[in-house]
């Protein structure tokens, strides 16, 4: 399971905001691409950005920022956060992102996914309170339930899925273990947890989670890293000493 540093950019600097509350927000730091130079020194096999933004209005106000992240290291970078169009997915292709991230706009139109999927990497972005998809910033509920939402998806040409579980997110309690396998044993995707990482040994035991014979292949982890609960390093060897 690789380890996926979170760098959440709104209004330019690296936040993290409590539950999907963008009310509640947490700021960790006002130069993301330093911050993405200590991750990749840390040994981190990914960055996960996210133009949080974008993901409420659509308008890509962090893209410069997460082309400067994705300039800067020398390890893939994942974007998520408000990609809507062909065009929003390409120009971060040409920014030298290595996958998007697509949610909102999935749900509204498979179609897009799959145009996006032919010309770089994509993972759908599926961010849920309890079994229902929420969209545009996680301030709307779609009224899609996830097993619907990936039956959907299913065809559209994606590599993976990123699970964000809202109701854990920023809270630092653990993640939702029973769920995730869950969404294992219902797809053929990778699947990247995000939400409740609080400790090493959370990790760990995302690590262990198993469905359907699979287990997942990543874990995107923020404040944690943020408030010293989780060292970048010592993650990413104990996470490679487990040998999978």
């Amino acid at each position: 399971m690789d380890l996926y540093p979170a760098i959440d950019l709104r209004d330019g600097k690296v936040v993290q905001l409590v539950q999907g509350d963008f009310d509640r927000e947490r700021v960790h730091g006002d130069d993301p691409v330093a911050i993405a130079k200590g991750f990749a020194a840390a040994g981190a096999p990914w960055i996960h950005t996210v133009d949080l933004d974008a993901a409420r209005t659509g308008e890509p106000r962090n893209r410069a920022l997460i082309a400067a992240i994705a300039a800067a290291v020398d390890v893939p970078v994942q974007a998520g956060g408000g990609i809507r169009s062909l065009e929003a997915a390409r120009a971060l292709r040409e920014a030298g992102v290595a996958r998007v991230v697509m949610g909102t706009a999935a749900l509204d139109d498979p179609e897009l996914v799959w145009e996006v999927a032919t010309g770089q990497p994509v993972a759908l972005g599926l961010d849920v309170r309890g079994r229902e998809v929420a969209v545009r910033g996680w301030a709307e509920g779609s009224g899609i339930h996830w097993p619907e939402a990936l039956a959907r998806l299913a065809d559209a040409g994606a590599e993976a899925v990123v699970v964000t579980q809202i109701q854990v997110e920023g809270l630092m309690g653990g993640a939702d273990g029973v769920g995730l396998a869950e969404v294992l044993a219902a797809t053929e995707l990778d699947v990247i947890a995000s939400g409740g990482v609080g400790a090493l040994d959370h990790l760990l035991a995302l690590d262990a989670v198993v469905g359907g014979g699979r287990r997942l292949a990543g874990a995107i982890v923020g404040t944690a890293i943020y408030e010293g609960r989780v060292d970048v390093t010592e993650a990413v060897a104990a996470l490679r000493a487990g040998g999978r």
